[in-house]
């Protein structure tokens, strides 16, 4: 039914920060052959926004990789904790979302989720489901397992105070309000980034302080955005969605700094142990151009949330758009029934700019091309002529029809 440890632990620890503690691992994965039984593995995510990014993807790859070893893959969707806001990382109290805000981006979330996770073997709960279930008389009793001196240890708690930073009270219940998800589940194993180690950490006390098994805590590395810099985010534009059109997953994959390539590849595709290796001796070799992994990688990307045919015409057209430089097969097009109109005019109807300023700015910056000739008066009037093609940026068309 499973495959052997060794095969487990080989697959478990590809991309993986920390396995605390490996060896409790290995035993459970001796358990769980010998009784024929899977392993609960957990994952939490609290749906404080709807849309997932590949930053996402990194610990939704890793429960994956534990279902396709056999393993019970445990999506826990946070609706009552997002109502705290989990502190971590965090310089200031989180705004408060309600309860029926967590429920609507929680439906977003394990519906995109779907595209990396088998879903009709994942058990999805939301925490309500155990935490609106408790009455003070449990919840003081939950608390009296730890101090205020345990809580305030991590990092983003003990910063606040140095700055003399307000920490809201309700904030000190979150990692308990999360660790008792794993007693309530009686997790075996819990996934998070480097910055949830506190959090699943206080699920293992949890556990113990109750009288449960120990889960194993597996911390996965935060995946840095196309800016190269920030954890990648939505609110810091520097993020690859998931759901997004396969010419921007793509477009954006070509952005990112060349240092990155490898970590992409690594930690966000389902390459073999080989492929990477490869990818890895490519990069080193400097007789070799980053951009054409950065292409590999944008493909394996689109393959990874479409399918290989919508990826080879993605590739296609970027090909055609940025290599050969032609103009693409399909562009929108507009329709107009005047004769003539300013330049200015037509880029803001057409959707090439979102406002007067942008487009004056677009064509003085030589940004602006008409049937492939460069544009730099602001002024100018156009004679529009049936089929004429307008080129913004490197990527940015419009096909002019005249009205009869």
């Amino acid at each position: 039914m499973f495959p052997t440890v060794k095969e487990q632990i080989d697959v478990i620890k590809k991309g993986t920060v920390e396995i605390i503690p490996e060896e409790e691992l290995v035993k459970k994965f001796e358990r769980s052959i010998n009784e024929k039984t899977p392993l609960n593995i957990k994952l939490g995510c609290d749906p404080s926004r709807p849309d997932l990014h590949i930053g996402h993807s990194v610990v939704l790859n890793k429960l994956r990789q534990f279902q396709d070893l056999g393993h019970n893959a445990i999506l826990i969707v946070g609706d009552y904790t997002a109502m705290i806001g989990d502190p971590s990382g965090k310089k200031k109290t989180r705004p408060q979302l309600s309860f029926e805000e967590t429920r609507e981006n929680g439906k977003s979330y394990f519906d995109q989720a779907g595209r990396i996770l088998d879903i009709k073997k994942t058990k999805i709960c939301y925490n309500s489901e155990w935490l609106s279930k408790l009455d003070l008389k449990e919840l003081i009793n939950i608390l009296s397992k730890f101090t205020v001196q345990r809580i305030l240890e991590r990092d983003d708690f003990t910063n606040r105070l140095k700055e003399q930073t307000e920490i809201s009270f309700h904030e000190m219940l979150y990692p308990v309000m999360q660790g008792y998800d794993s007693y309530a589940i009686s997790a075996d194993v819990e996934l998070g980034g480097t910055d949830q180690k506190f959090n699943n950490l206080v699920g293992r006390d949890i556990q113990k302080r109750f009288g449960k098994e120990q889960q194993v805590v597996i911390t996965m590395p935060l995946l840095e955005g196309t800016d190269g810099y920030e954890k990648m985010s939505k609110s810091l534009d520097n993020a690859i969605g998931i759901t997004e059109e396969p010419k921007n997953i793509f477009g954006k994959t070509m952005s990112i700094p060349d240092t990155l390539i490898y970590k992409y590849f690594e930690l966000c595709t389902n390459l073999s142990a080989g492929e990477l290796k490869e990818i890895k001796e490519t990069l080193e070799d400097k007789n070799n151009n980053p951009r054409d992994l950065k292409r590999r990688l944008g493909m394996e990307l689109v393959k990874l949330y479409y399918d290989e045919e919508t990826a080879e015409k993605t590739i296609e057209e970027f090909d055609t758009i940025f290599i050969k430089k032609e103009i693409p097969d399909e562009i929108p097009e507009m329709s107009f029934e005047k004769d003539r109109m300013k330049l200015i005019e037509i880029m803001t109807t057409g959707n090439l700019a979102d406002s007067n300023s942008n487009a004056r700015r677009l064509i003085e910056q030589g940004a602006v091309k008409i049937d492939g000739k460069k544009i730099t008066d602001v002024n100018l009037e156009i004679e529009i002529i049936n089929g004429m093609i307008f080129k913004v940026g490197k990527k940015n068309f419009l096909k002019l029809i005249k009205e009869k």
